[in-house]
């Protein structure tokens, strides 16, 4: 029988093999990882979808609900966003906050404002990027990829995209 253990699956099969000297006894584990996906975007598949379509929807930008504080395992996504401005000088952005329709829109509105507004200081502080290459805004729940009614539909909506000037 199957034991969980965090992200993993054991199975224990004990075997006894009778022969005519003696019985033999062999006991089998099998562990079994869960797939584990951090799938950041690249500088280059940044830059191909602005090219393309005039922006990018990233999903490796993270925040605590209600909170625009940007969270450590975000720096990634990050690193990429300020090496694709690195890479192309011209390139002027949006840095548009987006969240799901839980809780009120007014709220929603400054709380994605905010994120995009920290996602816009962290890439000129931490990262050296020109502030006049970005400008935040917020859209709260506006401009949703997915239906709300759904907590995938949702996960969907909570994103950072980076918009073409």
């Amino acid at each position: 029988m199957p034991q969980k253990r965090g992200r993993y699956e054991t199975f224990v099969l004990p075997d006894v093999v009778s022969r005519f000297y003696g019985a033999n006894y062999a006991l089998f584990i099998i562990e079994k990882q869960g797939m584990v996906q951090d799938v950041v975007a690249d500088a280059n598949s940044m830059g191909q979808s602005i090219r393309n379509t005039g922006k990018v929807s990233l999903y490796g930008i993270f925040f605590d609900s209600g909170k625009a504080e940007i969270k450590p395992e975000s720096e990634a996504s990050l690193k990429e966003i300020a090496k694709l401005l690195d890479e192309t000088p011209a390139l002027k952005l949006y840095v548009v906050g987006h969240t799901d329709n839980a809780g009120g829109f007014e709220f929603n509105m400054k709380l994605s404002r905010d994120r995009a507004d920290s996602v816009v200081r962290d890439l000129t502080t931490k990262y050296g990027i020109s502030a006049e290459k970005l400008k935040g805004c917020g859209v709260a729940s506006l401009a949703p990829m997915a239906s709300n009614t759904t907590a995938e539909g949702k996960a969907l909506n909570r994103r950072v995209e980076l918009v073409e000037q």
